[in-house]
């Protein structure tokens, strides 16, 4: 103490500072910028998923061919179209269109024309005789048509008389204008042989039609039907020619002559049914009827007695079809509609808490098992998007509401109901570029997060999660592409069979719905199959993750740079060779990744390529290039292969955990040859420095994986073994214990999560490859010259 006295106990117990607590480091830990930049980001996805399924209101549950078990009645009185009223009153309205046509008066005006031509020609004629024969036949009826038998001088005093009225010019034109005025209604009203609405599925306005000329709409007439068809339309001709000519004989003997003539273009009738007119009225006279609504009530309407439950919209145990569906529908946008800002906000509220406790959850995970998806960040918000991602492809593909407006959802089928489709993606993708645990853990959050959304029940969970969990179950080691579609396969088989047995314990019955709804779920899962087998390069290079297949593409022997190292450093080629053999044993036999060693150890020394004759396998009978250096610039050559050989694989786009493989396989290793020789020269040389160790080790970093930890393991054994001259098992034992030791005693295996069982597993496999490598052979005696 300052002032010299000793503390007593209390004092000293008192005085002893404990390590923080776990709330105390938690809260240091919301202190660091790193650590807010990722809750933020979550806060960010949580925030998006929300606005995307909608949180502020509740989901529609129902779908088609859903069997109900009980009776669905009204939470919220709402009003539906009655189409069945509405229907009805646009039919009547349609009925009582009048319709519309056009009069075309060329074929009138061509028969008064000949009419007028007749008469003149009677004017013009002396007598009877003067006419050319038969002529004056045409005004009378055609024999039979009468009982009365007329004789010649019947004829002639009728002609006479008519003759009179018209033998001056005067009294012709005078006459010609009283068949003008007699013809002018006919012209303008024309006439029919049969209405046309009479003939069609909507019958019309009876009692009138409107009528235009032909090309001119702007001043139509209505005209009573009795007065166009083609009987009545006569008969008022003919007294329209007594009046106007004054004389009833007169009168008769012109309309004898107009009515055959009439009659033939009877069925050429002078008014034409206009379609476009008359459609566009039917139209506007059902546009302006008004809809007619159908109420339903929650059961506490204070107009209705208090019955205590809603008005029926279906029935329990019947499957909902399209009406139901409809009403339902209607029900919803009522409740929606309906819906106050505290309810929505509740519901938000409730929404964020889940997101916020599912975020908990897979955060405590990830914190705690697979910290290093946190450290990264960049890894850690591409798993956020994919989150996100696959929220907003299970909305789009599983409810149709998302792309139709209001009116057109009342009508739309069955949604796609798809949503299997980007789960099982979700859950294969997260499944290879992290691993199963992980993969398992977030397909549960984001199947409920799915069958929440989209307002599915326990039925539907169950389904989705029994078939991401078989993908990733069954996932594993990717070594063909066609593994992808046997999972899909496998996951469709699971899907069926859990979407049958979950949905009888429902309740659902046994019928075609439900087989189509399995037959939906085991195309889903086949459809993910071959999906995720085109999107896998895509997935392996967003992530930075190799499968076995790309591990095989690239290990192939016929790759430029493995070419190029063959002919260059074929002792380097031939050391990788024996390493990848050796070390992929090794690998296996601690349940690591072999495949990716073995490709690792190809490629882990194509930085000699460049210098090839400074390194003792590429020597041969040459002499050492080495003996006329100084041992810190045999360093320098030695190590620079390490970054040599990472710039080549980056030049040449191998994936990143293969160029971790060359910047780690030698981790800070002490270049023990040259570091000897330069202590040797030191010692002998008074005025030497002191010797560095640090400029003698390579510049790491240490492996961060345990595949890296072997590849170093075997990388040192299999170059120390071609130094033995007589390898027998037990130095080859001793070589590979010694070096092992050597490399867990220099820290070279402190970050890469390697125990002393599995350091001792790989040595006992790389003892049994040595061994089978230099094992003894049988002497034979030398064979003697013929």
């Amino acid at each position: 103490m300052a002032n010299g006295q000793k503390r007593n106990r209390s004092q000293r117990v008192a005085a002893l500072e404990l390590p923080p607590g776990m709330f105390d480091r938690f809260v240091e830990s919301l202190q660091r910028a790193e650590v807010l930049w990722r809750i933020a980001l979550c806060f960010a996805a949580a925030l998006v998923m929300w606005c995307m399924l909608g949180g502020w209101a509740p989901p529609f549950p129902y779908r088609l061919g859903y069997t109900p078990g009980r009776d669905i009645d009204a939470r919220v009185t709402f009003q539906r179209l009655d189409h069945e009223k509405t229907n009805e009153a646009k039919t009547k309205a349609a009925a009582q269109v009048v319709y519309v046509y056009t009069q075309d008066p060329a074929p009138l005006v061509q028969l008064r024309a000949a009419l007028k031509n007749a008469v003149a020609e009677v004017g013009a004629a002396a007598n009877l005789k003067a006419l050319r024969p038969k002529m004056w036949d045409e005004f009378y009826p055609p024999p039979g048509a009468t009982n009365v038998a007329l004789s010649h001088a019947d004829m002639e005093r009728d002609f006479q008389k008519f003759h009179a009225a018209v033998e001056t010019k005067e009294l012709r034109t005078s006459f010609e204008k009283e068949i003008d005025r007699a013809f002018a209604e006919l012209e303008q009203k024309g006439f029919l042989s049969q209405l046309h609405q009479t003939a069609g599925e909507v019958e019309g306005n009876q009692t009138q039609i409107e009528v235009h000329p032909v090309g001119d709409r702007s001043f139509p007439i209505f005209v009573p039907v009795s007065e166009v068809l083609f009987g009545e339309a006569i008969a008022q001709l003919h007294n329209r020619l007594k009046t106007e000519l004054g004389s009833p004989e007169i009168a008769q003997l012109v309309f004898f002559w107009l009515k055959p003539k009439l009659t033939s273009v009877k069925d050429q009738a002078t008014l034409k049914y206009d379609d476009e007119a008359t459609q566009t009225k039917i139209h506007d006279a059902e546009k302006n009827v008004p809809d007619y609504y159908k109420t339903y009530s929650n059961g506490i309407d204070p107009v209705r007695p208090p019955e205590g439950r809603g008005d029926l919209l279906a029935k329990g145990g019947v499957p909902l079809d399209n009406l139901t569906m409809r009403l339902l529908r209607r029900e919803y946008q009522a409740e929606i509609a309906q819906l106050t800002g505290g309810e929505k906000l509740y519901r938000a509220a409730a929404l964020l808490g889940m997101f916020a406790a599912l975020f908990g959850l897979c955060g405590v995970y990830i914190f705690a098992r697979s910290r290093a998806v946190l450290s990264d960040f960049r890894r850690f918000a591409t798993l956020l998007g994919l989150c996100v991602v696959t929220v907003a492809l299970c909305k789009m593909a599983g409810d149709e509401a998302w792309m139709t407006s209001n009116e057109a959802w009342l009508d739309a089928g069955d949604a796609w109901r798809a949503e299997l489709v980007p789960l099982l993606l979700f859950a294969m993708t997260v499944a290879i570029a992290y691993h199963q645990e992980l993969a398992l853990l977030l397909s549960a959050a984001m199947s409920l997060v799915v069958v929440l959304g989209l307002g599915q029940g326990l039925p539907e969970y169950v389904t989705l999660l029994s078939a991401s969990a078989t993908a990733i179950f069954l996932l594993g080691r990717i070594r063909t592409r066609s593994k992808l579609i046997y999972v899909g396969l496998c996951c469709g088989v699971v899907g069926v069979l859990t979407s049958i047995g979950v949905h009888l314990l429902d309740g659902q019955p046994w019928n075609y719905i439900l087989l189509r709804e399995a037959g939906r779920i085991g195309l889903c899962c086949v459809a993910a199959g071959f999906l995720m087998t085109g999107l896998l390069p895509f997935i392996e290079k967003t992530f930075g993750v190799l499968t076995d297949i790309s591990l095989l593409e690239i290990g192939d022997i016929a790759h430029p740079l493995l070419q190029e190292l063959v002919r260059r450093a074929p002792g380097t080629y031939n050391h990788s060779i024996n390493v990848a053999s050796i070390a992929e044993a090794a690998a296996e036999s601690i349940g690591a990744h072999g495949l990716l060693v073995r490709v690792g150890a190809y490629f882990h020394d194509i930085g000699k390529m460049l210098k090839p004759g400074y390194f003792v396998e590429n020597q041969g009978l040459e002499a050492d290039r080495h003996q006329d250096l100084l041992p810190a610039m045999s360093t320098l050559i030695i190590i620079a292969h390490i970054k040599d050989g990472a710039d080549l694989a980056r030049q040449h786009h191998l994936p990143r955990p293969i160029i971790d493989f060359i910047l780690q396989h030698h981790g800070t290793t002490l270049v023990e040859y040259f570091f000897r020789r330069a202590n040797r020269q030191s010692e002998n040389d008074p005025n030497a420095a002191e010797v560095d160790e640090s400029s003698y080790r390579y510049p790491g970093p240490k492996p961060a994986t345990k595949e890296a930890a072997v590849l170093m393991v075997a990388d040192a054994v299999e170059s120390a073994s071609r130094a033995l001259v007589e390898p027998a098992p037990s130095r080859i034992e001793a070589l590979v214990h010694e070096i092992a030791m050597k490399r867990l005693l220099d820290r070279q295996f402190d970050e890469c999560g390697l125990t002393l069982q599995e350091l001792q597993e790989i040595e006992e496999s790389l003892i049994k490859s040595l061994i089978a490598v230099y094992h003894g052979r049988v002497k034979y005696p030398d064979q003697q010259t013929a």
